[in-house]
């Protein structure tokens, strides 16, 4: 295949962003205060988590990315952004004084998640709504808008800003958070996994059945195709008028935490360039197989995507 000039995608990456910190070491003791283990730290790595994590995939495919976000005005927040401008993103982090930046401290022992600790205080709507002029004003320099909810409450404005793309001629694509799937609707393709379409939809019998109640969920909605990942099943592309099935590349799964980011930025950046939906979901697989060979949040390369 001819590989896409990924040079002159223009994305923006709107969303909940965090710091994934790791902590690694050897677990091979049991504590005499109670019956867990101790972890004696070897070594310790930051990387940008979240909607961060898409721009940064975004970025490592070759593509011009700005991310919109809140973080707060501390040590994490700081280190954040450090990470993100190092990773060539071009953000825009509000600094709020009344919330914490959203970390995730796993604790890892030979390779084994031991423990996940959660520091987190969600935006104010103030803030947010302040978010609102700077997301317009953007929107003539991209071509593919990434929503990126994690339920941390930096998209409380999230059907606004679909409205103001899709007025600005701009396709929108979303990672979904919760079960309340109406404030995405007039976007353009919405990226569920198994477990989130199942919390919106409820449980189906077989295929046909999951495929009527894809359909149902897409045409409520107005969106242009629904992009169902399945894990070691690949995904499915739901739109009106077929669907298209595409199998998971063998791999070995190693991780499969943040590779949600990377198929969503795979087909924000090959739909930015010209790829024709269908070629942007099959790059996409192709990534997502990529990431779930590493551990934690991780990019995919344009060399790893297309080789050479």
């Amino acid at each position: 295949m001819k590989v896409p000039d990924t040079s002159a995608a223009r994305v923006l990456v709107v969303g909940d962003v965090m710091l994934d910190r790791y902590w690694f070491g050897d677990a091979a003791r049991i504590s005499p205060e109670a019956p867990v283990p101790v972890l004696l730290v070897e070594r310790e790595e930051e990387r940008p988590g979240g909607a961060a994590n898409v721009a940064r995939n975004c970025a490592a495919l070759g593509a011009r990315t700005q991310l919109l976000s809140v973080i707060g005005r501390d040590g994490p927040g700081t280190r954040l952004a450090r990470l993100v401008r190092q990773a060539g993103v071009r953000a825009s982090l509000h600094r709020d004084r009344s919330i914490r930046t959203t970390q995730k401290l796993r604790v890892i022992g030979r390779q084994q998640q031991l423990l996940r600790i959660d520091f987190e205080t969600p935006p104010s709507r103030e803030v947010l709504a302040s978010k609102l002029a700077e997301f317009e004003a953007a929107l003539p320099q991209c071509d593919v808008v990434v929503l990126s909810d994690y339920g941390k409450g930096g998209l409380a404005h999230i059907a606004r800003m679909i409205r103001l793309a899709r007025a600005a001629g701009k396709r929108v694509l979303v990672d979904p958070k919760g079960e309340d799937y109406s404030r995405y609707k007039g976007a353009s393709v919405v990226t569920p996994n198994l477990a989130e379409l199942r919390g919106v939809v409820g449980g189906w019998k077989g295929e046909k059945d999951l495929e009527a109640r894809a359909q149902r969920l897409r045409g409520s909605l107005g969106l242009e195709a629904l992009l169902l990942t399945r894990g070691e099943l690949g995904m499915t592309l739901f739109r009106r008028s077929r669907v298209l099935r595409v199998k998971a590349e063998k791999r070995e799964v190693f991780d499969v935490s943040g590779a949600g980011d990377t198929v969503i930025a795979t087909l924000a950046v090959m739909l930015a360039c010209g790829e024709p939906l269908e070629a942007a979901v099959r790059l996409a697989n192709r990534a997502g197989g990529i990431a779930v060979e590493k551990f934690g949040t991780a990019v995919v390369t344009r060399q790893e995507l297309f080789g050479g």
